[in-house]
């Protein structure tokens, strides 16, 4: 009989634990906070892509805007992509690096807005120069842009995130990729 007794006991002993461990209301605030700010930083998160092609004909006025060069822009992002070159380098193998920063302006789903990234390149050319820039050909090259929050304007005012150009030697153009979040 008493053990009969201690055994009910403890199933209710371990019931009222685990009923009471299960209540919605009895999951620590913590860990409901870390789920919060979790889907919150997911919420609003856009797959952008397309390709950019380099500005040959200066529509997009890059000098005027105190840019290296311009490409313009088509796909989920249409408009002129700025690039301002800070330094670079170049190793005898042909390896090149450059950083800098980026300046968007144009659109995003028919409404305009601009932002601006920073950036670093590598690439592998032909050669290098002696003021370590490259020569000959590209082989192939890569590049990260993340963007600098709080730098967008109209639709792009909040904007955080980050585009990724893979260069496509033979066809001469920029295909991008990335992530945005407004």
């Amino acid at each position: 009989m008493k053990i009969k007794l201690m055994v009910a006991l403890l199933i209710i002993s371990v019931s009222s634990i685990v009923f009471t461990g299960c209540k919605k209301d009895a999951r620590p605030v913590a860990a409901t906070n870390e789920l919060q700010s979790i889907l919150g930083k997911s919420r609003g998160t856009t797959q952008i892509a397309g390709v950019g092609f380099y500005d040959a004909t200066d529509v997009c006025n890059s000098a005027g805007q105190g840019a290296s060069y311009a490409l313009t822009m088509t796909g989920d992002l249409t408009g002129c992509f700025y690039t301002l070159v800070e330094e670079y380098d170049c190793s005898p193998s042909g390896t090149y690096r450059e950083t800098g920063r980026d300046f968007f302006v144009g659109t995003y789903k028919g409404q305009s807005g601009s932002f601006w990234m920073n950036y670093k390149f590598e690439a592998k050319y032909e050669g290098c120069a002696a003021d370590g820039s490259y020569l000959g050909l590209e082989i192939v090259g890569r590049c990260e842009h993340p963007v600098v929050e709080g730098s967008g304007t109209g639709v792009f005012e909040g904007v955080s995130g980050r585009l990724h150009f893979k260069d496509d030697i033979a066809a001469g153009d920029y295909p991008y990729t990335g992530h945005l979040q407004f």
